[in-house]
Order: C-alpha cells, then sequence, then structure tokens
C-alpha cells in the first residue's frame, strides 16, 4: 500500500488545494471559534447552555459567616492569646475573651486538658460538655 505522503511528494499543495491546508482554515478555526458565527447551529443544537450567566451568587453582605475555634486550637494558643491581651491566668485558671478576637463560636473538635473559663456568643454542646469536664467554664456573652 502507497501512503498518502509519499503519493504526493513533489507535488505543492498534496491535494488540498490553493488553500486548505493553511492552519485550521479548513474547519473553520481552531476549538470553539465561531460559535456566535459560523458555527452557531452547532451551539444551538449541541451547548445551548454555553452562553450566558447561570444560577444567582448570594450578596456577600447577606451571607453570614461565623468565625470559629476548636477547643484544641483554643489550648494550644493559649500563650499567643495572653500576648494579645485576650487571655490571662491567675492560679491556674485560664480566662478567655473569644469576642475582643471576633470569634463567635466554640466548637468541640479535640482534647483539652486545662481549665479555661471561655467568654464566647455561642459554643456547640459538646465544647461545653469538653471544657466542663477539663474543670472550665463557659461565661454568657
Amino acid at each position: 500500500m502507497v501512503r498518502k505522503t509519499s503519493k504526493f511528494r513533489g507535488s505543492r499543495t498534496h491535494g488540498r488545494g490553493k488553500k486548505a491546508g493553511r492552519g485550521a482554515g479548513l474547519r473553520g478555526g481552531r476549538g470553539n471559534a465561531g460559535l456566535h458565527k459560523h458555527k452557531w447551529m452547532t451551539t444551538v443544537k449541541y451547548f445551548p447552555e454555553h452562553f450566558g450567566r447561570h444560577g444567582f451568587k448570594r450578596p456577600q453582605s447577606v451571607v453570614a459567616h461565623k468565625v470559629t475555634i476548636n477547643l484544641s486550637d483554643l489550648e494550644l494558643s493559649l500563650p499567643t492569646l495572653a500576648k494579645e491581651g485576650a487571655a490571662s491566668e491567675k492560679d491556674g485558671q485560664w480566662t478567655v475573651d473569644l469576642t475582643k478576637l471576633g470569634i463567635d463560636k466554640l466548637l468541640g473538635s479535640g482534647r483539652i486538658g486545662t481549665s479555661v473559663a471561655v467568654r464566647v456568643s455561642e459554643a456547640s454542646a459538646k465544647a461545653k460538655e469538653k471544657l466542663e469536664s477539663a474543670g472550665g467554664k463557659l461565661l454568657e456573652d
């Protein structure tokens, strides 16, 4: 079998005519070129949702994001919080004001072995349970 490339050796256009072999001209452009023009029927038939906006994005001013911290993270950051003035230690009992730091909720992930009194606007049930079993308490905000 003689290959097409060998057949057209020596011919100028390799059987493609004068302009067909230049770039992507024969297939109407590369990729998605021409979807608004000469490939419009393809768009309508196969990709009707390709153009335009879809869905709704809520304004960020409306979406409420709660800033949270876990018990284990709280215990690790006690020395740092003390330097910032949000925590203090007196007779082995730590007192932490998370509302000063802009933290909205205390979560109960991890372990805590330090006795800590925490002031926060909201806490999960597990966080409260673990805090009290470690000898700490939750201060109402």
